[in-house]
């Protein structure tokens, strides 16, 4: 037998330390060539570690959320043959001794996401293996004296799942003494009232993502001034007009949502306005100006918010742009997107759809120097011509860094998406 050692790759672009969010295998395992090892994450894109060989996994050489550098041995095998290294070199010392390898992630997991911290769940156990399974049909209510369903209540042990060994399957105390036994001693119920007092404390590890997210948010608001503007803006024309267009083409080129029609008027905007689709150099004290509208759309992940980008958002129509849109935030969501699609964007439109709200304050993707946020939708009363009507109303709660953009300029901006949305003929119509 002989050792092998794995090191971390160089993931290239100039990269010299990944973050490692997850193990996929322990110490004892045994691994097969091209078994998925490790995730590890570099700005915001994911990457997996597979194995190039067959073994038994010796020892792991970091910790999640450490940060670890490229060459930096990242795990060791015991394989058949003479390995990569000599049979007596030590092995690698842990790098935190006092923090023992986590067990590996869970498996039900999106491919690729990372993800920082593992939900807690208050979802119903499965039965230990030291116990036989209850024989009690789905919706039998569990055979137990008062004591033992109050002692269960204080242990937080769910009854449907604990097997019963007294007369007709009924749950004794000893029942909950083997169940603890086998499932660990969860902790105990404050109490019964609904007003009881609790101290429960956690904390949560900010790693992965989460803290990619961190540090994101944290420079952008440190470095850029913001600054943010709200308009109201009528949709009840555009609403029709969506409503139209998803009835006679929704079959064969797929349903669409506002988002294509806010993007499209963004493209056509910034043709008036060049510094809305800019990047700033902070530190070169230089802003680039770009003719390609390269759109970020923030997309919520349940590893946390991502911005992948539509490019060339110019050359879509409303149909291809709702598709791309639809394409980036499902590769987003599960965890597919690659380190091209969340980066370079221009410009960036978040939304928060039904959980709009009436006005937010959008946070800038540095270094972009504008943001445009759309509010939820509601249908109010308006005066129009002297009569009260009921009108599709929604805000635009867009920021700015005011650094390189004026107020007055951002407010035009504003201004001439809200006419292209109030008037969605205009979306259709090519500037001479």
């Amino acid at each position: 037998m002989g050792t092998h050692v794995i090191k971390m790759p160089d993931i290239g672009e100039g990269i010299a330390q990944v973050e490692l969010v997850a193990w996929h295998v322990k110490p004892g395992d045994t691994v097969k060539e091209d078994q998925l090892l490790a995730d590890v994450m570099t700005d915001k894109a994911t990457v997996e570690i597979p194995s190039p060989v067959s073994g038994k996994v010796v020892s792991l050489g970091g910790t999640v959320g450490e940060q670890m550098a490229v060459g930096a041995e990242l795990i060791r095998l015991e394989v058949e043959g003479t390995g990569n290294v000599k049979d007596d070199a030590p092995p690698a010392a842990p790098k935190k001794a006092s923090a023992p390898a986590p067990a590996p992630a869970p498996a039900v997991r999106e491919p690729s996401a990372a993800a920082p911290v593992a939900a807690v769940k208050d979802e119903p156990r499965a039965p230990p293996r030291t116990q036989a399974p209850p024989t009690r049909a789905p919706g039998d209510k569990p055979i137990a004296s008062p004591a033992v369903r109050r002692r269960a209540w204080d242990l937080g042990i769910e009854l449907q799942y604990v097997h019963g060994s007294g007369p007709a399957g009924r749950i004794m105390h000893e029942d909950l003494d083997v169940y603890l036994a086998s499932r660990g001693q969860p902790a105990p119920r404050t109490g019964g009232s609904a007003y009881a007092q609790r101290h429960e404390e956690e904390s949560v590890a900010v790693i992965g993502l989460r803290r990619m997210i961190a540090h994101k948010m944290q420079e952008s608001k440190r470095r850029i001034p913001h600054f943010t503007y709200v308009e109201e803006i009528d949709v009840t024309e555009l609403e029709a007009l969506r409503a139209q267009l998803n009835k006679k083409f929704s079959a064969e080129r797929g349903k669409l949502t506002l988002l294509p029609f806010v993007a499209r008027a963004v493209v056509l905007a910034v043709r008036d306005f060049p510094q809305m689709n800019a990047r700033y150099d902070d530190e070169g004290g230089a802003v680039t100006r770009y003719g390609a509208v390269h759109l970020g759309i923030a997309t919520q992940t349940e590893p946390g918010l991502m911005v992948p980008v539509l490019r060339h958002a110019e050359a879509h129509d409303l149909w291809s742009c709702a598709g791309e849109i639809s394409r980036l935030a499902e590769a987003a969501r599960s965890g597919k997107a690659t380190r091209e699609q969340l980066t370079g964007s221009t410009i960036t439109i978040t939304s928060l759809g039904a959980l709009g709200g009436i006005v937010t304050t959008p946070v800038i993707n540095h270094p972009e120097v504008a943001i445009i946020g759309v509010n939820r939708m509601v249908e109010r009363p308006m005066i129009r011509g002297g009569a009260m009507v009921a009108r599709q109303m929604m805000n635009l709660s867009s920021s700015f860094d005011h650094r390189v953009v004026d107020g007055v300029h951002a407010a035009e901006f504003v201004q001439a998406i809200r006419a292209l949305l109030e008037s969605p003929a205009l979306l259709f119509v090519e500037p001479a």
